[in-house]
């Protein structure tokens, strides 16, 4: 599983100096300056793991941890704040709004990346197992046949390889130019709402809740 990762800080050059170490190390990384922006973006790309300054402006660390647990949709995302203020208390508070670590700046990045990986190992390996599980669908690749609550169904390849590959990463939402590029790879599309009436035959077939949109973005596989 990639984990994605969001990082969130108000200097530009902190994040794009974090993000690229991550990057390298193979994570999917998305950057917010403010903690309204980040809200957002978490709404839409469901991060495994937060990295949260806690001075910012808009909405501080503390407001946007606090608003991150109230989200239902982001229950199982773990918070850490990085950030300068080190003192006790300013770590008790971060703690206090729901964070799940608190570390201080400035860290030399073998450090972060290290403790990164630590925290990360804390989320269940067997997590989306369990929520494909939990979603009432099963896919048999050898027969290009799904089970959905019980009914077996037959789906042509296209729309068999676009529920596979949504399934196959519950609650992310995956681009639209990902989807094209995995499913339709180099063949001629014709059309820009191909995507579109492939996942309107497959609503049809798996139910209307099961597949959510976001709009002008891409598509994510609802558990």
């Amino acid at each position: 599983m990639k984990h994605r990762i969001l990082l969130v800080d108000d200097e530009v050059d902190i994040l794009e100096f974090v993000r690229y170490n991550l990057v390298r190390e193979g994570y999917e990384v998305f950057t917010a300056q403010n903690g309204a922006e980040a809200l957002t973006l978490a709404a839409q790309c469901r991060p495994h793991l937060i990295l949260l300054d806690m001075m910012m402006p808009v909405m501080d660390g503390a407001q946007t941890c606090r608003a991150i647990r109230e989200n239902p949709e982001l229950k199982d995302t773990m918070v850490v704040f990085l950030s300068a203020l080190g003192e006790e208390q300013q770590q008790l508070a971060g703690f206090g709004v729901g964070a799940d670590d608190y570390l201080t700046k400035p860290i030399k990045m073998k450090l972060l990346v290290s403790r990164v990986q630590a925290i990360l190992k804390r989320i269940d390996a067997g997590a989306p197992a369990a929520a494909k599980a939990k979603s009432g669908i099963d896919i048999d690749r050898a027969s290009y046949t799904v089970t959905c609550d019980g009914r077996r169904i037959t789906l042509p390849r296209k729309e068999f390889a676009l529920l596979e590959l949504l399934w196959s990463s519950p609650g992310r939402l995956i681009p639209r130019e990902e989807i094209y590029a995995r499913i339709w790879g180099s063949e001629v599309v014709v059309g820009d709402r191909t995507i579109d009436v492939h996942i309107r035959k497959l609503r049809q077939k798996i139910g209307e809740r099961r597949i959510t949109t976001v709009k002008g973005v891409g598509y994510r596989f609802e558990p």
